[in-house]
């Protein structure tokens, strides 16, 4: 059986790294910009800060998550 060599350019890994770091950041910078404007609105303090933080957090892990399976299933 032949082992096949991976044809990967490191400006693809680049890529990638930088593609997770800006869905990853973006999505948890909305999450908090988004929960102090609520926060504002109806004036619960860190409520919705918070809120916005874990739901920017998971949003972030999830695009993550399918840009390195999307990377890594040769598409």
């Amino acid at each position: 059986m032949k082992m096949r060599k991976d044809n990967r350019n490191p400006f693809q890994a680049m890529a990638l790294m930088s593609a997770i770091l800006s869905q990853l950041v973006g999505s948890i910078l909305i999450g908090i910009f988004g929960g102090r404007w609520l926060d504002k609105q109806w004036e619960t303090e860190p409520l919705f800060l918070i809120i916005g933080l874990f739901i920017g957090l998971a949003a972030g892990i999830y695009t993550m998550s399918v840009s390195i399976r999307h990377f890594f299933s040769g598409d």
